[in-house]
């Protein structure tokens, strides 16, 4: 005759703090929840393993987190812009971002000595006074100092 421990799954629930149906009984060690009265008793049997918590499983954000990124795409194309390129991304971000890329690009080519430092200082000065287009004009930039230094 199986035993009743539906006292003994409350009392778990109300000491860990968790639902009723969170609680899981190992059932090679029955005789030892019915045996526990006490709040310490069951604590004990939990440190012990006897007496498990399923681990909480909460409604997943997937779906709707897709579906918020749809939304946000929406209205985006070549056709729904509306105002001029400077109204949508400002002129500061755009050269900031250039200027940071050219910076990179120009501090890796001093690491590899590709650049010697008063030669680097020059390219830098005219990245930072916005001289320097895009990247493919540094590199030219950079190819005709290499030309002047071995001629």
């Amino acid at each position: 005759m199986p035993i009743n421990l539906k006292s003994k799954k409350r009392l778990a629930a109300r000491v860990t703090g968790v639902g009723i149906h969170r609680i899981k009984f190992d059932t090679d060690h029955l005789d030892d929840i019915a045996d526990a009265i006490t709040r310490e008793n069951i604590r004990s049997l939990i440190t012990a393993n006897t007496i498990k918590i399923k681990s909480f499983t909460g409604t997943s954000r997937g779906r709707a987190q897709t579906k918020l990124d749809q939304r946000k795409k929406r209205g985006t194309g070549q056709g729904s812009k509306q105002g001029t390129k400077g109204a949508r991304v400002g002129k500061k971000t755009v050269y900031v971002a250039k200027v940071r890329a050219l910076r990179r690009l120009l501090k890796i080519a001093k690491d590899r000595k590709d650049l010697t430092n008063p030669e680097f200082w020059i390219l830098y000065k005219k990245v930072g006074g916005n001289t320097v287009r895009n990247k493919a004009h540094l590199r030219l930039l950079m190819d005709e100092i290499r030309t002047k230094r071995e001629v």
